[in-house]
């Protein structure tokens, strides 16, 4: 899924019409009852997973290099709506944090996580509309102020101060939220103030695509694995 996804922005980067195509496919597919998992079959047809993954270690340096000679500012197509090529840069380092969430998670693993982190806490804000727009709902204002205590202990805010309509807690567990790999019930340091707040976190979604929803409560926390 990583490694097609980044081929998906080489192409958005490079090739726009190649992309358009790609992206076209992609919708169709899914449209008439297809699965990510039955596509990413079919486009790697004839490949065994080692080789996936062989390839996308030797690839995802290349792909970075190239984002880091484009323009950050310029605009470039993608599921939703477009972005700037320094957002979909980040959005292709959400991803790879948030599935990498699961190997943690089986595992029964605490991730160190990094201030790097703001990355992702900052595209989980910034999608604050698309959360609801993406799921047919209107979108409430103002925007909810957001304190989250970074890896490091620093603060980091987003938004005008408000006691009645903010959200307070880690980065790291505000992340997990808004990139889906934890219910909000499955939180245990974020707090909410306000409608606005309680509404955004039980269905934001930082990432494009149709609209997905949360996982149910209590099936994405630490598994401890047992000898």
């Amino acid at each position: 899924h990583l490694h097609l996804w980044n081929i998906a922005a080489r192409l958005t980067l490079n090739a726009p019409a190649k992309f358009g195509k790609f992206i076209a496919k992609t919708l169709t597919f899914l449209n008439n009852g297809g699965t990510h998992i039955e596509w990413q079959n079919a486009y790697f047809k004839g490949k065994t997973s080692q080789e996936i993954y062989t390839d996308w270690r030797e690839d995802y340096p290349k792909l970075a290099a190239e984002f880091a000679r484009a323009d950050p500012q310029r605009r470039v197509r993608w599921g939703g709506p477009d972005m700037s090529v320094f957002a979909c840069l980040i959005a292709r380092q959400m991803e790879h944090w948030a599935h990498g969430q699961a190997i943690f998670d089986l595992y029964g693993q605490e991730r160190t996580d990094t201030q790097r982190l703001k990355n992702i806490a900052h595209l989980g804000v910034t999608t604050y509309s698309w959360s609801f727009k993406v799921h047919g709902l209107l979108v409430p204002t103002p925007k909810p102020y957001i304190a989250l205590t970074s890896p490091s202990g620093a603060l980091w805010t987003w938004n005008e101060a408000q006691p009645d309509n903010a959200i307070i807690g880690t980065a790291t567990q505000f992340c997990q939220v808004v990139t889906q790999t934890r219910n909000i019930a499955d939180t245990t340091s974020i707090e909410m103030y306000g409608e606005t707040a309680l509404a955004w976190m039980q269905c934001a979604q930082c990432f494009a695509g149709g609209a997905e929803t949360p996982p149910p409560p209590g099936t994405r926390t630490r598994a401890l694995i047992k000898a």
